[in-house]
C-alpha cells in the first residue's frame, strides 16, 4: 500500500505539459529547417567527415525511434524500487548538459544515417514524433517507478519521464547543429 509520504510515479500536469509542448517545439523548429531545403543543400557537409544536414535530420529521426524504445523496455521492466534515489536531480541535468554543444557525443551505431531520401525521412520522422506526442499527452503509467541506465556515465540512471524529455532536448541540441550548418 502506497503511503502519503511516497511520491507520485506518474506525470504532473505540468510535467505533461512541458514535455507535450517541448516536443512540439522541436518538431516545428525541425520542419521549418528542413522542409524547405534543396537536394544539394540537404547533403551539404559544412566540414569533410561531419555529418551533412541531412544526415543529422536523419539521426534526429532514428534517434526518435531508438529513445522511445528505451522508454517501451524501461516500462516492460518491473518497477524500479530506488527510482526516487537513483534518478533524483537528472530532469535539471539533462535540461542543462543537452543544449551544451561544446561537448561531443558519439553516436551509437544504431541511429548512425543509413542515407534516406530527405522525403523519407521528414515522413518517418513526423510518424514517430507523432506516436511519441501521443504517448506523452495521454500516458498514465507510473514513468518515474521504471528506469534504465543510460550509456554516457554523467546520466546513470534515468527514469521513464527523463527518457521522454530527453527526446526533444536531444532533438532540440541536433535542430541548433543544423541551423550553425545552414549559417556556414
Amino acid at each position: 500500500m502506497k503511503s502519503v509520504a511516497d511520491p507520485d510515479p506518474t506525470m504532473t500536469s505540468e510535467e505533461r505539459a512541458y514535455v507535450t509542448q517541448l516536443l512540439k517545439d522541436s518538431l516545428a523548429e525541425y520542419l521549418s529547417h528542413v522542409e524547405s531545403l534543396s537536394e544539394a543543400q540537404w547533403n551539404w557537409k559544412s566540414v569533410p567527415g561531419r555529418w551533412s544536414i541531412g544526415e543529422t535530420a536523419e539521426h534526429i529521426m532514428l534517434n526518435e525511434a531508438f529513445l522511445f524504445g528505451v522508454i517501451q523496455r524501461a516500462l516492460q521492466s518491473p518497477p524500479d524500487p530506488e527510482w526516487l534515489n537513483k534518478t533524483a536531480g537528472k530532469s535539471d541535468l539533462l535540461e542543462r548538459l543537452m543544449p551544451d554543444r561544446s561537448r561531443k557525443a558519439i553516436a551509437p551505431e544504431p541511429v548512425h544515417p543509413k542515407g534516406l531520401r530527405k522525403e523519407e525521412v521528414i515522413g518517418q520522422f513526423k510518424q514517430l514524433r507523432s506516436q511519441t506526442l501521443h504517448f506523452a499527452e495521454t500516458t498514465q503509467l507510473p514513468l518515474k517507478a521504471h528506469t534504465r541506465e543510460h550509456p554516457f556515465p554523467v546520466f546513470g540512471t534515468l527514469n521513464a519521464y527523463q527518457w521522454l524529455l530527453y527526446i526533444p532536448l536531444h532533438h532540440k541540441r541536433h535542430n541548433q547543429q543544423i541551423a550553425v550548418a545552414m549559417l556556414t
